[in-house]
């Protein structure tokens, strides 16, 4: 059984105080939840999370990465230095930084490798913008920005599948649709990787989940988890996913 994983980006929201003030809410809440949870703050508050959920099972992630390790790219921060912040995943791909920050197939390939030579567990965001055009829009991003990884760097990754017509507008895949967006996903696994390495992969389901509509889309097999953006920011809401 592949194990539940939820993972809160929390996008441009918060200050260090205001994260030290959720983690206060947040940490008693989850207290006996059975899934694994991640939350992904601003940069600037990376240190106050990994402060605030030390002791416990909550893990702490960052919203991007660059490629390179060290070097002259202003304003870039490196795997190398999200992992010693004390993080242990990165979201890559995410479709915010395909739309307003040009990252193609190719740079999310580049990110992904880079996190995983870092340490960390990336969680690979894949989508299409418009509801008919699933299946071609996941098989060209796959081939082109998961592909490339080779069989043992593969076994790192997480997906995260985000229709994009869902994200903050309110609507939402049907657990149906959603469920056979990630099998589509898993095929493609399948075709690349191998079988067992296509089970073996999580796929988490993202675009404007919420307590209201998880509960339907997390019965389905295909759905691993969640990757959540505007219900992570409470941590009432976001517990109740986390102990779904």
């Amino acid at each position: 059984m592949r194990a539940s994983l939820i993972c809160g980006n929390w996008k441009m929201h918060k200050d260090p105080a205001e994260t030290t003030s959720f983690f206060g809410t947040f940490r008693a809440l989850v207290e006996h939840s059975r899934c694994e949870i991640v939350i992904c703050p601003p940069f600037l508050d990376v240190e106050n999370a990994v402060d605030a959920a030390r002791g416990t099972k909550i893990q702490i992630g960052a919203q991007d990465l660059y490629w390179a390790s060290e070097g002259s790219f202003t304003g870039e921060v490196s795997g190398e230095m999200i992992k010693a912040s004390g993080c242990t995943h990165v979201i890559v791909g995410h479709s915010e930084r395909r739309r307003d920050f040009g990252d193609t197939d190719e740079t999310v390939l580049r990110k992904t490798v880079a996190a995983l030579d870092a340490g960390l567990t990336p969680i690979v965001c894949v989508g299409e913008r418009d509801e008919k055009n699933v299946a071609a829009v996941l098989t060209e991003q796959f081939r082109g920005g998961i592909a490339g990884l080779s069989n043992e760097r593969f076994a790192g990754i997480v997906i995260g599948y985000e229709p994009v017509w869902a994200i903050g507008a309110g609507k939402t895949a049907t657990p149906e649709e959603a469920a056979g967006a990630h099998r589509l996903i898993r095929g493609l696994a399948g075709a690349r990787f191998g079988a067992q390495a296509a089970d073996s992969l999580r796929i988490l389901y993202g675009g404007s989940v919420k307590a209201a509509n998880a509960k339907a889309l997390r019965a389905e097999p295909e759905i691993d988890g969640f990757l959540v953006g505007g219900a992570s920011l409470d941590p009432v809401s976001f517990a109740a996913l986390a102990n779904l």
